[in-house]
């Protein structure tokens, strides 16, 4: 039963490299492995396992992206069947690669075709007689096909070579490239219209301070962090969530890399839900239903996890751009791990009073001053304080037991 601690964390998942056999072999301890397990615990207060143990990997980076690899992916026609999604999803490099092939390629095939068509009907043979009735005129080899092709499906018409009556073939080829043409524009079209309109980049203006606090607030120790928004086109119906990650370990033995456990931002008394127009500090309160009751400010050094933040909200629809923005949900995510946190600190305000209106600083944003904060959890300050009122209760008894009269 004796696990290290960087065993539950999120750096030391066994990687993927691994064979299958070690990880069997290693389900079943030796006595030389309990050994070095429990000379492993024994080092982990070491300082130089301390700093080794900072540097390890994230679950989301603090802008937002998420570690997390998908590999070995088997059935590939799911994507093949949510094509639209699967175009969006592409990098800017590949999908500007796609949208021109797309329009190439029919080009070219439909230029063959053209080719191939006044090949065989003799049309190439029979430049400038007068008396040969073409069916695709002034095609006289592979280029002049290639340019009729561009010109019949981007509606140019030069006028010098075009499709003739003179031949059924040709005015059903022309249908099916008008056809085509038309679905490819919609298709590309439309994909380029929601790349370009998708709100990922108005994430950019939504900001997390780079660190969490742990401080007292109306009594009661609370976890904080500070969220803002540098734009005056604020977010409409902004709602914040958090979530824990961390490894653990349950009693039946089974070990649990990330799990997921949320964070009660006031979803039940409606304060994650955000006016987002002025930097607000969030608020965590850690009581006996928080993952944080029974933590310290001793056991907040030695533990690992990682807080993710996620802000979601409807972009506010502009003057300029309102078909854009309209109805766009844009979504902003951070993360904070456990050497991020400060234990006893609060945030300096950052908005005043002036000229008749309320002014920002934001060169305060991240500033934070320390206050007086006990260091033990908030578990044994719930446990102190009923014993406080246990024992002024008991006293207040004794005394009104002497005042009475015999």
């Amino acid at each position: 039963r004796l696990y290290p601690l960087h065993a539950l964390s999120v750096a030391n998942i066994p990687n993927s490299s691994r064979g299958r056999t070690s990880a069997r072999s290693s389900t079943i301890p030796t006595p030389e492995g309990l050994q070095g397990r429990r000379c492993k615990l024994l080092e982990e207060d070491s300082p130089m396992v301390q700093a080794g143990k900072r540097q390890r990997q994230r679950y989301v980076t603090k802008v937002g992206k998420c570690q997390v690899n998908l590999g070995n992916i088997q059935d590939k026609k799911r994507f093949l069947s949510d094509i639209f999604t699967t175009i969006v999803d592409l990098k800017y490099r590949w999908f500007l690669f796609v949208f021109m092939m797309c329009y190439i390629i029919t080009w070219v095939v439909f230029g063959f075709i053209y080719f191939l068509d006044a090949w065989v009907r003799g049309d190439i043979g029979h430049q400038g007689d007068p008396e040969w009735q073409a069916c695709i005129e002034n095609v006289d080899g592979f280029v002049s096909a290639l340019l009729l092709s561009v010109e019949s499906q981007r509606t140019i018409g030069y006028g010098t070579r075009m499709v003739t009556a003179n031949c059924a073939e040709g005015v059903i080829l022309l249908i099916a490239q008008s056809i085509v043409g038309s679905m490819i524009d919609a298709m590309m079209v439309g994909c380029m219209f929601v790349k370009i309109s998708r709100p990922k980049k108005r994430a950019q203006t939504l900001i997390f301070s780079k660190n969490c606090v742990i401080s007292c607030r109306d009594e009661k120790l609370c976890l904080m962090f500070r969220v803002g928004d540098l734009r005056e086109s604020h977010m409409v119906d902004a709602k914040i969530r958090a979530k824990l990650i961390k490894s653990r370990q349950t009693a039946e033995g089974e070990f649990i890399p990330l799990e997921q456990s949320e964070l009660n931002l006031g979803y039940d008394t409606g304060e994650d839900r955000l006016f987002l127009v002025e930097p607000q500090i969030i608020c965590h309160v850690i009581n006996r239903h928080s993952p944080f009751w029974d933590m310290s400010a001793e056991s907040l050094r030695r533990d690992q996890f990682e807080i993710i933040i996620i802000l979601e909200g409807i972009v506010e629809a502009t003057g300029k751009c309102c078909c854009l923005a309209t109805g766009m949900t844009c979504q902003a995510r951070t993360s904070y791990t456990e050497d991020e946190i400060l234990w006893g600190y609060r945030f300096e305000p950052c908005m005043s009073l002036e000229k008749g209106a309320f002014q920002v600083d934001y060169s305060r944003f991240e500033m934070t001053f320390e206050v007086q904060t006990p260091a033990a959890s908030a578990k044994e300050l719930h446990e102190l304080k009923e014993l406080e009122q246990q024992e002024h209760s008991t006293l207040s008894l004794y005394w009104d037991h002497l005042l009475q009269p015999c």
